[in-house]
Protein backbone atom coordinates (compact mmCIF):
# COMPACT_ATOMS: atom_id res chain seq x y z
CA UNK A 1 0.00 0.00 0.00
CA UNK A 2 2.95 2.82 1.03
CA UNK A 3 4.79 2.16 -2.41
CA UNK A 4 1.18 2.44 -4.15
CA UNK A 5 0.87 5.63 -2.59
CA UNK A 6 4.33 6.79 -3.53
CA UNK A 7 3.23 7.05 -7.45
CA UNK A 8 0.62 8.96 -7.14
CA UNK A 9 0.51 12.54 -8.49
CA UNK A 10 0.59 15.32 -6.11
CA UNK A 11 -2.07 17.04 -7.54
CA UNK A 12 -4.26 14.22 -5.95
CA UNK A 13 -2.91 15.76 -2.77
CA UNK A 14 -3.32 20.03 -2.71
CA UNK A 15 -3.80 20.24 0.28
CA UNK A 16 -0.42 18.26 1.41
CA UNK A 17 1.64 20.26 -0.98
CA UNK A 18 -0.02 23.72 -0.66
CA UNK A 19 0.65 23.74 3.19
CA UNK A 20 4.52 22.42 2.65
CA UNK A 21 5.59 25.45 0.63
CA UNK A 22 5.46 29.14 1.37
CA UNK A 23 2.40 31.21 0.67
CA UNK A 24 2.85 34.29 -0.90
CA UNK A 25 2.01 37.32 0.50
CA UNK A 26 -0.58 39.57 0.24
CA UNK A 27 0.92 42.64 1.60
CA UNK A 28 4.47 43.41 0.24
CA UNK A 29 7.56 42.60 2.89
CA UNK A 30 5.34 40.90 5.29
CA UNK A 31 6.54 37.72 6.74
CA UNK A 32 3.79 34.35 6.33
CA UNK A 33 3.21 32.83 9.57
CA UNK A 34 0.22 31.07 8.57
CA UNK A 35 -2.50 30.37 10.75
CA UNK A 36 -3.82 26.87 11.63
CA UNK A 37 -7.20 25.74 9.50
CA UNK A 38 -9.05 25.32 11.98
CA UNK A 39 -9.00 29.17 12.84
CA UNK A 40 -10.44 30.62 9.96
CA UNK A 41 -12.74 30.04 6.59
CA UNK A 42 -11.47 29.84 3.48
CA UNK A 43 -13.28 32.32 0.84
CA UNK A 44 -12.75 33.83 -2.42
CA UNK A 45 -13.25 37.63 -1.05
CA UNK A 46 -13.76 40.06 -1.89
CA UNK A 47 -15.84 38.40 -4.62
CA UNK A 48 -17.53 36.21 -1.98
CA UNK A 49 -18.24 39.43 0.59
CA UNK A 50 -17.06 42.39 -0.28
CA UNK A 51 -14.57 44.20 1.80
CA UNK A 52 -15.99 47.41 4.00
CA UNK A 53 -13.69 47.25 7.05
CA UNK A 54 -10.19 47.47 8.64
CA UNK A 55 -10.84 46.28 12.01
CA UNK A 56 -7.54 47.77 14.24
CA UNK A 57 -6.81 44.97 17.54
CA UNK A 58 -4.02 44.85 20.43
CA UNK A 59 -3.49 41.33 20.90
CA UNK A 60 -3.29 41.65 24.93
CA UNK A 61 0.22 39.40 24.37
CA UNK A 62 3.87 39.20 22.63
CA UNK A 63 4.25 39.10 18.66
CA UNK A 64 5.48 35.34 19.11
CA UNK A 65 2.55 34.77 21.81
CA UNK A 66 -0.21 36.11 19.24
CA UNK A 67 1.48 34.09 15.75
CA UNK A 68 1.75 31.42 18.53
CA UNK A 69 -1.96 31.56 19.31
CA UNK A 70 -2.86 31.63 16.02
CA UNK A 71 -0.87 28.19 15.14
CA UNK A 72 -2.87 26.38 17.79
CA UNK A 73 -5.87 24.57 16.14
CA UNK A 74 -7.57 24.65 19.47
CA UNK A 75 -7.55 28.62 19.58
CA UNK A 76 -10.46 29.14 16.95
CA UNK A 77 -8.96 32.79 16.37
CA UNK A 78 -6.97 34.47 13.62
CA UNK A 79 -5.93 37.79 12.31
CA UNK A 80 -4.69 38.77 8.63
CA UNK A 81 -1.70 40.44 10.12
CA UNK A 82 0.11 40.93 13.35
CA UNK A 83 2.25 43.97 13.64
CA UNK A 84 5.29 44.28 15.82
CA UNK A 85 6.31 46.56 18.55
CA UNK A 86 9.42 46.46 18.46
CA UNK A 87 10.63 47.03 14.70
CA UNK A 88 7.12 47.43 13.21
CA UNK A 89 7.72 43.57 11.79
CA UNK A 90 4.63 42.41 10.32
CA UNK A 91 3.69 38.98 9.54
CA UNK A 92 0.89 37.56 7.51
CA UNK A 93 -1.24 35.08 8.98
CA UNK A 94 -4.58 34.54 7.04
CA UNK A 95 -4.81 35.83 2.97
CA UNK A 96 -6.93 38.27 2.33
CA UNK A 97 -9.38 36.25 0.18
CA UNK A 98 -9.75 34.51 3.05
CA UNK A 99 -12.24 35.18 6.49
CA UNK A 100 -10.03 35.53 9.67
CA UNK A 101 -11.95 35.14 13.15
CA UNK A 102 -11.23 37.86 14.50
CA UNK A 103 -14.11 40.03 15.03
CA UNK A 104 -15.99 37.96 17.60
CA UNK A 105 -19.04 38.90 14.83
CA UNK A 106 -19.51 36.93 11.51
CA UNK A 107 -21.10 39.64 9.35
CA UNK A 108 -17.89 41.52 10.03
CA UNK A 109 -15.58 39.03 10.06
CA UNK A 110 -16.64 38.61 6.35
CA UNK A 111 -16.56 41.70 5.51
CA UNK A 112 -13.12 43.08 7.12
CA UNK A 113 -9.34 42.68 6.89
CA UNK A 114 -7.73 42.18 10.99
CA UNK A 115 -4.61 43.78 11.82
CA UNK A 116 -3.37 42.60 15.17
CA UNK A 117 -0.46 44.95 17.21
CA UNK A 118 1.42 43.20 19.92
CA UNK A 119 0.80 44.82 23.29
CA UNK A 120 -1.57 45.57 26.03
CA UNK A 121 -4.28 48.11 25.82
CA UNK A 122 -2.97 49.45 29.23
CA UNK A 123 0.85 49.89 28.21
CA UNK A 124 1.14 52.71 25.67
CA UNK A 125 4.80 52.04 25.59
CA UNK A 126 4.14 49.12 23.02
CA UNK A 127 2.31 51.79 20.67
CA UNK A 128 5.93 52.81 19.24
CA UNK A 129 6.62 55.04 16.12
CA UNK A 130 8.13 51.81 13.89
CA UNK A 131 4.60 50.50 15.00
CA UNK A 132 1.96 52.99 13.86
CA UNK A 133 4.08 53.79 10.67
CA UNK A 134 3.90 50.06 9.54
CA UNK A 135 0.77 49.54 10.78
CA UNK A 136 -0.99 52.50 8.65
CA UNK A 137 1.44 51.51 5.25
CA UNK A 138 -0.44 48.24 6.02
CA UNK A 139 -3.90 50.08 6.35
CA UNK A 140 -3.23 52.22 3.45
CA UNK A 141 -2.53 49.88 1.18
CA UNK A 142 -5.37 47.15 1.98
CA UNK A 143 -7.41 50.16 1.90
CA UNK A 144 -6.26 50.97 -1.77
CA UNK A 145 -6.77 47.28 -2.59
CA UNK A 146 -10.51 47.11 -1.75
CA UNK A 147 -11.56 50.75 -2.07
CA UNK A 148 -12.67 50.90 1.55
CA UNK A 149 -12.68 54.32 2.56
CA UNK A 150 -9.84 55.96 4.67
CA UNK A 151 -11.79 56.83 7.84
CA UNK A 152 -12.48 56.23 11.15
CA UNK A 153 -16.28 54.39 10.04
CA UNK A 154 -14.35 52.30 8.16
CA UNK A 155 -11.27 51.76 10.32
CA UNK A 156 -12.16 50.91 13.27
CA UNK A 157 -11.44 49.91 16.64
CA UNK A 158 -12.03 45.66 17.89
CA UNK A 159 -14.31 47.54 20.52
CA UNK A 160 -16.25 48.99 17.48
CA UNK A 161 -17.54 46.22 16.23
CA UNK A 162 -20.92 45.54 16.83
CA UNK A 163 -21.67 43.11 19.61
CA UNK A 164 -17.87 42.97 20.81
CA UNK A 165 -17.29 42.55 24.75
CA UNK A 166 -13.20 43.77 23.92
CA UNK A 167 -11.86 47.09 24.89
CA UNK A 168 -9.04 47.12 22.40
CA UNK A 169 -7.58 48.75 20.75
CA UNK A 170 -7.87 50.77 24.21
CA UNK A 171 -7.66 54.88 25.44
CA UNK A 172 -3.44 54.73 25.05
CA UNK A 173 -4.24 54.34 21.05
CA UNK A 174 -3.67 57.71 19.14
CA UNK A 175 -6.26 57.56 16.79
CA UNK A 176 -5.71 61.19 15.05
CA UNK A 177 -2.26 60.20 14.61
CA UNK A 178 -2.90 56.35 12.79
CA UNK A 179 -5.30 58.37 10.51
CA UNK A 180 -2.99 60.83 9.45
CA UNK A 181 -0.33 57.97 8.88
CA UNK A 182 -2.64 55.93 6.77
CA UNK A 183 -3.75 59.24 5.33
CA UNK A 184 0.18 60.08 4.44
CA UNK A 185 0.62 56.66 3.31
CA UNK A 186 -2.33 56.63 0.70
Amino acid sequence: MGAALTAVPYVLFPDARAAARPQAVDHPGAAWHPASRSNYTPSNRPRAHPLHYVVIHVAQTTYSGTLSVFRNPGQKVSAHYVVRSSDGRVAQCVREADIAWHAGNWDYNTRSIGIEHEGWVDQPKYFTDAMYERSARLTAAICARYDIPRNRAHIIGHHEVPGSDHTDPGRHWDWKRYMRLVDKYA
